[in-house]
């Protein structure tokens, strides 16, 4: 099988011993050319090439969740197809959740392993995916999550604390989120994003708004989060959202989030969190998020500027994928 490995040299969690043993053994069961991405979007480029010239059948991304972001962006940059190569990740950031979403290792010559026996035995799946429509960007597709309001805002601060030399951690996103809440006080008791669905009267109000394609949204080490727990790879999209954030409410629900196993748990209602201030819908294909000012949006952990109208579509069976 011809293959293009994407190579985030940045990537948090693999340094150059480890990428040349994780290349060596992919090379013994594939005709692999590595490629080494030099700046921003260059994954999307990348992969996007692969595409045009059609010269390999599989793409895979080594690096976190913002390379396998960028490699999607490029398969898919002209629409999901046939001729698409097959797309397999080797997780090497700080979370990977969409690696660990689709039930791979988080150590990264685990994953490795994985991919080599997935593909000695053919096994893959195709998976649906996210896509954001917004003025002023291109359409972006996303694997796991898309976000609008409070919790882009954390986003937006943790990637400020990365540009100034700070490290990825799990720690750096709960500061970072708690001095979020500190701050925003006014936007915490009346938000000014809006979520429409056809053929339903508008919920105004919402200070934050998570779009999940999967489940969990995100980890927090090793524990999973779930505002969303029946979201899939093989349904739509799911939307959790908060119309107050008050300390007391808001401690409540994280607590009803992180006490979810997931789809099958017995702890929480099958819609999720539930709570006077707490909106959720499970398995929508089209909505638009609107909101009164521009506020801070982001898509699989990306920071992408502050927006005033989102659309977003389930796309199902967009990618194949080596499992």
């Amino acid at each position: 099988m011809r293959a293009l490995l994407v190579v985030n040299p940045k990537a948090t969690t693999t340094s150059g011993r480890t990428r040349d043993v994780l290349i060596h053994a992919l090379r013994s069961d594939l005709k692999l050319e590595v490629a080494q991405t030099e700046y921003r979007g260059h994954a999307r480029d990348l992969a996007r090439e692969a595409v045009e010239d059609g010269a390999v059948d599989l793409v895979v991304a080594l690096g976190g969740d913002g390379t396998v972001n960028e490699v999607v962006n490029g398969l898919l940059a002209h629409g999901p197809g046939e001729r698409i190569p097959r797309l397999a990740v080797v997780p090497g950031g700080s979370t990977n959740v969409f690696a660990r979403a689709l039930g791979l290792p988080n150590d990264p010559v685990e994953a490795t392993g994985a991919l080599l026996d997935a593909l000695e035995h053919r096994r893959e799946r195709g998976i649906g995916l996210g896509k954001a429509m917004t003025e002023g960007l291109p359409d972006r597709w996303f694997t796991f999550t898309a976000g609008l309001g409070f919790d882009a805002g954390v986003v937006g601060r943790v990637e400020e604390q990365r540009r100034a030399g700070r490290k990825s951690t799990h720690a750096l996103y709960v500061t970072q989120a708690l001095r979020h809440f500190i701050t925003q006080r006014e936007q915490r008791r009346s938000g000014p994003v809006s979520l429409e669905l056809a053929g339903r009267e508008p919920v105004p109000g919402l200070v934050l708004a998570i779009v999940s394609n999967t489940s969990p949204w995100t980890f927090l080490g090793n524990r999973p989060v779930y505002p969303s727990p029946r979201a899939s790879f093989d349904s739509d999209l799911d939307v959790f959202g908060i119309t107050r954030m008050t300390a007391f409410g808001t401690a409540r629900t994280v607590r009803q989030i992180l006490r979810s196993h997931g789809p099958s748990s017995a702890d929480v209602a099958p819609d999720g969190p539930s709570g006077k201030h707490v909106v959720s819908y499970h398995d929508v294909r089209h909505f638009t998020l609107v909101s009164e000012e521009p506020v801070p949006f982001q898509v699989d952990g990306d920071h992408l500027g502050s927006r005033s109208r989102v659309s977003f579509t389930g796309v199902r069976r967009a990618l194949r994928v080596i499992v």
